[in-house]
């Protein structure tokens, strides 16, 4: 299945079918999941990257175990909207992610959102680094995984 537009990705899912998550980084993969009914976002967990075969493997025992119906994937856009060397890897990664199992797959603008949550964490949860270091790619994930939602319950 194409990568498809966010706004279509919703009808192209089974009935209580999940939504995986996806911030992408260079060293970790941070991962989200969505209720049943596709409204709430979770974080899940982050993987630290090894090779792509294993981190697939991982994915897909995710996708598995709960249920998932399709992804959306973080695109890290410029401040000025362009694409960069960053946003190239994350599409190769999805382009990686669908060959490994073809799910519906929408990319959603993830600008700021590792910032977002990290000032979060440091002025709301007064977290230390060490623990943000921990939990930082899959509460970013969760951020893009909601900011999807939100944006597909409100019909765009």
């Amino acid at each position: 299945m194409p990568v498809v537009a966010l706004e279509d990705l919703m009808s192209l899912l089974a009935r209580d079918s999940r939504l995986l998550g996806f911030d992408v980084g260079k060293k970790t993969i941070g991962l989200a999941l969505s209720d049943v009914r596709r409204t709430i976002a979770s974080p899940m967990e982050t993987i630290r990257r090894a090779r792509l075969a294993a981190d697939l493997a991982r994915i897909e025992a995710r996708v598995f175990e709960h249920g998932v119906g399709g992804y959306v994937v973080g695109l890290p856009v410029a401040l000025d909207g362009r694409e960069g060397p960053r946003c190239q890897s994350v599409r190769q990664f999805a382009a990686d992610l669908l060959k490994a199992r073809d799910l519906p797959l929408a990319f959603f603008d993830e600008r700021l959102s590792t910032a977002a949550v990290e000032r979060f964490l440091i002025d709301e949860a007064d977290m230390s680094r060490a623990r943000r270091a921990e939990v930082v790619d899959k509460m970013a994930a969760a951020y893009i995984l909601q900011g999807a939602l939100d944006l597909m319950a409100r019909g765009h």
